[in-house]
């Protein structure tokens, strides 16, 4: 399934200044990863980024905004996320030496837990399932004062994200279509806001991780429930407030793909590249072997998002 938009880009709450501003704040701390060329594709490698992520980027950013502001007290940074977003924040807190306290649920496996004590972070397992352990973490905070970053709905997270696609375009040339795996939306508005018109953005989601088509069907925002092999990174129920702001009045269109072609994908990328990336990345690499968005005569890019996954 596949569908194209094509609307004028107003006053955007992130642009592409900010997001040069943001760039260079943060690059001096993040890896620069390389752009891949492959029968005519342009695959920006994120998935060699600090923390396994995208998600360094806007982490580093909103903490550094934080810090310079005066805004991190003794408690530090606090996220509720065994995930990708939660190693982001304590990668960050680590580098900028600020104490982090990420909140998991008990069922969080044992590697992602030691991931993120590896950054130096205090690791809070609280509740069966993540809305409890985000609770917790509200209490936290309101306790002891610590500074919460959110994984998209934040405007210095989505500038962070959109360092991403700045460097893809610099590094890669101008392209026509980007597609880009969309969970809350932070790396598709951030990437929108930077290329401002210049470059479609196609936004990549599974069937069962779909809140971004779900919610263009209906006109707005609406939930919807989430499963299938990449919850765990794109499983947000409601696409983000932002995110839905800035790809909507930018020229989008959006593809969904079932688990099987994620997973097909996956494999195809380990087997050509010898590259293992997670399942959410391998969602835009579905998205464009599917051929449900015409790529013909078009300058093509596709960012590869993150390989925080089992080998």
């Amino acid at each position: 399934m596949s569908s194209r938009t094509e609307t004028s880009h107003p006053s955007s709450p992130v642009s592409p200044a900010d997001i040069a501003d943001a760039g260079r704040l943060i690059q001096p701390r993040l890896r620069r990863t390389p752009v891949l060329r492959d029968d005519g594709i342009v695959y920006k490698l994120e998935l060699l980024q600090h923390s396994g992520t995208f998600k360094a980027r806007g982490a580093t950013h909103a903490l550094t905004r934080a810090l310079q502001a005066g805004r991190i007290g003794e408690a530090g940074v606090v996220a509720a996320s065994g995930g990708n977003h939660g190693a982001a924040v304590a990668w960050a807190a680590k580098e900028l030496g600020v104490p982090a306290n990420i909140f998991v649920p008990t069922i969080s496996a044992e590697t992602k837990v030691n991931r993120l004590r590896s950054y130096g972070a205090t690791v809070h397992q609280i509740g069966a399932v993540y809305a409890e352990s985000l609770e917790a973490s509200s209490q936290f905070i309101q306790a002891e004062g610590g500074f919460s970053i959110h994984a998209y709905e934040d405007p210095h997270v989505v500038m962070g994200a959109g360092t991403c696609a700045m460097e893809m375009e610099e590094d890669g040339g101008p392209l026509d279509a980007v597609f880009i795996s969309c969970g809350g939306g932070g790396l598709a508005a951030g990437s929108a806001a930077w290329l401002d018109g210049r470059t479609e953005v196609i936004l990549c989601e599974t069937e069962t991780t779909n809140a971004f088509a779900a919610s263009k069907t209906a006109g707005g925002r609406v939930p919807v429930e989430v499963s299938g092999v990449a919850a765990d990174a794109l499983g947000a129920t409601t696409i983000g407030e932002l995110a839905w702001e800035i790809i909507t009045a930018s020229p989008h269109s959006n593809v969904l793909v079932s688990d099987e072609e994620t997973l097909a994908a996956r494999d195809w990328v380990w087997d050509r590249f010898r590259l293992r990336i997670e399942h959410s990345a391998a969602v835009a690499v579905a998205a464009h072997r599917s051929g449900r968005y015409n790529t013909a005569g078009k300058r093509i890019g596709v960012i590869v998002c993150g390989a925080n996954t089992p080998l």
